[in-house]
């Protein structure tokens, strides 16, 4: 059987997207070393309980190892509450909603620039939450190359992790990625050592000021903080409004479905987060021995929990491989769940919102070129378009 991602060229390390189903809901792959968790149920108890399941994976990966001061992903309670607190002003519901006004401004605008055909990824997709999380944070939009350069490499492999042997493929691509980390890095060092000099009221100034402890934040923090929230603040979005305009138009009595009723929009995009999870995996590091799914994982260990693979776990929905913008209850993880859930969830489910419904109501003819298929990002741990062309009219 043919699936959508086959036709699509989508990595093959993505089983859960062609009707199959793991064999187990935890294993343990010995030729990488590390364990592979699949299950909804599983990745739940997983993603809840961070004493046990420590988001600091890079102690087992030494090669990996930076200065992680500030950066939320890495970080555990207590230190990690304390720094997702100061940030979490700018993403309460007020502060969202109030940027819906500037968000419908920016897509119609990249929109304007458009004539019959698009290329959504880049005319829109990526400049839309980009722009918008620059702005927050107080770096130029401007600059949106820039960010783009450094994250297409961070995103460039297209093979599976491994704290085993690696290829040199692999391992060229890791220090390229190391690389590309570090300059992203410098240049918001540049931005926070000049909110030292000259204070402003965007995030990046309000982080430089703070204090955690009675202690300020140190320029490192800061930066990673802004790093954490640059990439993760776009990434998202760019791919949530590539997949579900995907999925769409794949579907096209669902598409109807939509069109017909605007009510179905915030659905069709929780859906999408579940059948095509933009970030497939997330890693986490056993702090100790417990049992998880029925099987016993040693301390220190690294587990990869296939968060795309749980939203198509049929012990939790309902014909899972179906794409269904009416499915409720949807309690897709895309987002992840516990303390890391996704800051930035409120604002990636506006933007694809805003965006979608003014694509439809511009373009009542919008649909996939059939002469340019899209393009997905190759990395087995995201599941995104990077390039889709669409005809407007």
């Amino acid at each position: 059987m043919t699936t959508l991602a086959d036709t699509w060229g989508i990595n093959e390390a993505q089983f859960w997207l062609r009707g199959v189903r793991p064999e187990q809901p935890v294993e343990h792959d010995s030729a990488a070393g590390i364990w592979n968790v699949y299950g909804y149920p599983e990745i739940l108890q997983a993603l809840s309980d961070p004493a046990t399941f420590s988001s600091d994976t890079q102690r087992l990966v030494p090669e990996l190892a930076r200065n992680n001061e500030g950066n939320l992903v890495q970080m555990d309670p207590p230190e990690h509450h304390k720094l997702r607190k100061l940030v979490s002003h700018a993403f309460t519901p007020k502060v969202v909603a109030d940027l819906e006004p500037r968000i419908a401004a920016l897509t119609n605008e990249l929109l304007d620039a458009v004539s019959d055909r698009t290329e959504l990824v880049r005319d829109l997709a990526y400049p839309l939450p980009v722009i918008v999380i620059a702005e927050l944070l107080g770096v130029p939009s401007s600059d949106r190359g820039l960010f783009k350069k450094w994250v297409d490499a961070m995103l460039a492999s297209s093979n599976k992790f491994s704290l085993k042997e690696r290829s040199k493929e692999q391992e060229e691509y890791m220090a390229k990625a190391m690389e590309q980390v570090q300059e992203l890095t410098e240049y918001l060092l540049g931005h926070v050592r000049e909110r030292r000099r000259t204070p402003r009221e965007d995030l990046l100034g309000k982080l430089v000021a703070a204090e955690v402890d009675g202690a300020q934040l140190t320029d490192t923090e800061v930066a990673n903080f802004g790093l954490v929230l640059l990439i993760a603040g776009h990434i998202t979005t760019t791919m949530l409004l590539g997949n579900t305009v995907l999925c769409l138009d794949a579907h096209p009595d669902q598409l109807a479905a939509v069109r017909a009723d605007r009510s179905l929009v915030p659905s069709a995009i929780e859906e999408s987060l579940r059948y095509f999870s933009p970030f497939a995996a997330v890693s986490r590091a056993t702090n100790r021995e417990v049992e998880l799914g029925g099987t016993v994982i040693p301390a220190d260990q690294l587990l990869m929990l296939w968060i795309a693979a749980a939203n198509r776990d049929p012990r939790q929905f309902t014909d899972p491989d179906a794409f269904d913008v009416r499915r409720d209850p949807n309690p897709q993880i895309g987002f992840g769940r516990g303390i890391h859930f996704c800051l930035g969830a409120p604002l990636a489910r506006l933007e694809g919102r805003i965006a979608l419904n003014i694509m439809l109501d511009r373009f009542p003819n919008l649909r996939t070129d059939p002469a340019e298929g899209p393009e997905f990002l190759p990395s087995p741990n995201m599941t995104g378009v990077s390039r889709l062309p669409l005809l407007l009219s």
